[in-house]
Formats: C-alpha cells, structure tokens, sequence
C-alpha cells in the first residue's frame, strides 16, 4: 500500500500509541489514524510494531477493508501466501472494485513466480482507478521478470507520461533500452522528454551516458554540461564529465571535475583512482601514486586501487613494491586473471621462478589460454628442471593451438632430452611444416639438442 509522505502519523498520534503500548490503557484512534500508524512502522522496518498496530486497529475497526490489506501485506512478507490469499478472497466479496485488492493479489502471484498472471491481475487493477501510474510500474517489473524489456519499457513510460518526476521509472526505461542494445532509440526518447523537461538533470546525464557509448564524446560533454547547469551539485555528471575528458586526453579538465565531487560529498575512491591515473598520464607521478594510495586508503578492499599501485610500480621498475601490491589484488580478489599475469610476470621479472610458474598455471586454470600464458610457463619448467611438466602443459596448449610452430619445437627439444626419439622426430617435423623458421626456438632454448648429430641430419634431410 502506498501513502504520501503526507500520510505520515503526526507526532501526536505516534506518541499516543506508542504510550498506549507502554502503559496497556487501550486508547481510541480513527482508522486513517492506525493506517498512517502501520504505514510508518512498515517504513521503518518495524514489523513487529506495524503487526500490534493491524491488530489493535481491526479491534476498535472489524470491518475496515484498508486496515485488513495491511493484514495481507504482513502475510505476504513474511512468506504466509495461503492465508494472504484467503484473506483477500474475502476483501474482494466485499470489495470487488477495489483496486488494492488486485495489486496484492498481484503481489502474491509474482512471489509464485507466476508473472503472466501478475500483469493479468495489474491490467484489471487499471480499470479500476484513475491513478494508474504505480500500477504500470508494477507491470513494468513484471515484464522485467519475464526478461520482456520493449513491454516493460512501455509500461515504464505510461508512468513516466504520468508523472514526467517519476526518475526511478525514467532510470528503468533506459535500463531497458541499454538492454536491448538501442542506444539511439534511447537518444530519441530523452530529447523528446527533455523538450517538455529542459532542466531534468536526470535526463540529461541519462542522454550523455548513451552518446558516452557510441563514442560521441563532444555531445556526451554537452549532456553533462546541461545536467550540471540544471543541478551543481549533482555529482554523478562531473564523475562521468571526467570520463569523457579523459577520453579525449584533456586530463587536467577532467581533474578538475573528479576534484569537484569530493568537495560536494565525502571522497569516493573511484573518483581518487581517476584522478591519479589523469595525474600519471600527465608525468606527475609524485601526485599520482599519492592519490592512488588515497584511494586504497578511502577502500582497501578496491583491487583496482591495489592494481593501479602495482602498474605504477611496475612500470617505475621497482618490483619488489610491485609485488607487494600485486599480492594484496589478489587477496581481494583471487579469481582475477589479470592479476595472476600481472603476478606472473613481476615474480619472473624478479627470477622467483617458482612462484612465475604458479602465477601463470592459475591464469590457465582461470581460462586464460593465451599462446603467451603457455610458452611462458613451458619455459619456467625447463629451467626448474621440470621436463615432463613442460612437456604435458605443451601438449594442453597444442590442443588449443594445433599446427603451431613455437609449440611443436619446444616438444621436439624436451623429448630429445628426454631421449624420447621417435616423439622428437615426429614434432621437429611438424615444426619445420609449420614454420621452419621458428627452428630457432631450438637453437635458442636448447642449444645442446639442436648443435647434436641426430638433429643436424634431420635438418638436412628435410
């Protein structure tokens, strides 16, 4: 049930009931009294208060309809849908046209996962009433639970015709749209809502963030420009204001606006991770790592702050700092794949060869089967002395990457040296079809085996 925030229980008619509660004197309340009463505790997510009140209320008002909906809705929250149903079978004997009654029922039969019935029941309620536009809401997200999203789409927009404010149903119609991919319907509508709502900040940002992503970033910034003129404080469009200027490299510009929000409210990490990457393309690195540690400092469960110290640290070559924060990534986050490469490549980097080699067997076993991933890795093992583990993740890779050249004379160099001739043979073969010119592979990694006789004659053979 939906009340105005004028509806709310005026201090008088809460503290009334609240000292009836304490003292047990049974006072007397009109019933628009108790069902403003049971609305602000079910605001407040005081159930047990809302339920005294709905008990209370039938009890000095047996036959009020409203103060039993709220039965209904008590039954519904906490799962009781038979006795919700039977309760509104009897509000509808007495009160078929009440649109309520269908709303709950409405409700029940989507928390049944019933959704074609819900809409059903909705479109029945809108007979019912001139104030239709919650009820289209209610369809709308009907229709989103069936993944329906041009119907709930429409259904978002006869709310929003309704009440031109209503921004959460503005906010589902371009969900919708985002959805189903139509950027540029999504333009069409927001113009023609913004010529009836010119200073509509929502709209505005709403419209830039469809040009952000069809790489118009000229227009974006002009949508951004119009939805912070409509409203200065509106931090979301300087956030997005920074992103574009930041795709056109103006980094100083964008700066300025990620500094904006954290005059406006408290700082946001995602804001103090923006301006330190503006700060390291710009070559001040002093400002750059001092707003990315800022930021871990503001959430040190964000990885990509952690990620972001680490890049800097890798690209200052210092490798061990680098390591350090590569390792706290991955504490946050250790399903990451791009944070295994990254700790991959740091430990090799620093000849931990031990722990390159898990770094890129966790990056493959987390579906990263980059060409790359595998040689790498089939390398680390040579050199710790782990042929026959080379030799089966090479065999893995081939799978992925059949007739590759790099992979065949790799496999032809650990089975020499694991005396394995005929297998040898049979992918030194295969490389020199590939790509004979990728022999240097052998000559570079296992330069015994190619300066060897056995060698030698196949090469000359072929």
């Amino acid at each position: 049930m939906d009340f105005s925030q004028e509806e709310e229980p005026n201090d008088i008619s809460l503290t009334k009931f609240e000292s009836m509660l304490k003292t047990n004197n049974v006072l007397f309340f009109d019933s628009n009294e108790f069902e403003n009463i049971i609305h602000h505790y079910l605001n407040q997510g005081k159930v047990a208060l809302a339920k005294k009140a709905i008990k209370l209320g039938l009890q000095q008002h047996p036959s009020s309809v409203s103060l039993k909906l709220f039965k209904v809705e008590i039954f519904v929250f906490e799962n009781e849908l038979g006795k919700a149903n039977s309760l509104l079978n009897e509000l509808y004997i007495l009160e078929p046209s009440n649109e309520e009654i269908y709303i709950q029922k409405a409700n029940i039969l989507s928390k049944e996962d019933k959704h074609i019935e819900a809409i059903a029941v909705l479109n029945n309620a809108i007979d019912l009433t001139e104030e239709t536009a919650d009820i289209h809401s209610l369809i709308g997200m009907e229709y989103l639970f069936l993944d329906q999203f041009d119907m709930a789409r429409d259904s978002f927009m006869e709310c929003l015709e309704a009440n031109p404010e209503d921004y959460a149903s503005l906010y589902n119609i371009i969900y919708c749209f985002d959805f189903l991919d139509q950027n540029t319907e999504a333009i069409e509508y927001l113009n023609t809502y913004l010529d009836k709502n010119p200073y509509c900040e929502v709209a505005w940002h709403q419209l830039g963030r469809q040009y952000y992503e069809l790489k118009d970033f000229e227009k974006a910034m002009s949508a951004f420009d119009f939805a912070i003129i409509s409203d200065d404080t509106f931090v979301g469009a300087y956030i997005e204001k920074g992103k574009v200027l930041e795709k056109l490299k103006r980094y100083n510009e964008a700066i300025e606006n990620y500094s904006i929000t954290l005059s406006l409210e408290d700082p946001t990490s995602f804001a103090l991770l923006r301006i330190g990457n503006c700060h390291e393309k710009l070559g001040n690195n002093d400002l750059a790592v001092q707003y990315y540690y800022k930021t871990v400092h503001e959430d040190p469960l964000l990885d990509k702050g952690w990620i972001a110290i680490t890049k800097f640290y890798s690209k200052e070559r210092n490798y061990h700092k680098a390591l350090y924060y590569i390792n706290k990534a991955i504490n946050i986050d250790s399903e990451n794949v791009a944070y295994w490469k990254y700790f991959a490549k740091i430990n090799h980097r620093l000849n931990f060869l031990e722990e390159a080699e898990r770094g890129y067997k966790r990056s493959l076993e987390l579906g990263n089967y980059e060409l790359e991933s595998w040689l790498i890795r089939s390398d680390i093992l040579v050199k710790l002395g782990e042929r026959e583990a080379a030799t089966f993740n090479l065999i893995q890779a081939a799978e992925f990457y059949p007739e590759n050249a790099e992979i065949e004379f790799r496999l032809a160099g650990l089975y020499f040296q694991l005396l394995e001739t005929e297998k040898a043979t049979y992918h030194l073969r295969n490389g020199m079809r590939f790509d004979a010119e990728q022999i240097i592979v052998i000559e570079e990694l296992f330069p015994e085996v190619y300066s060897s006789i056995a060698v030698k004659n196949l090469l000359k053979n072929k």
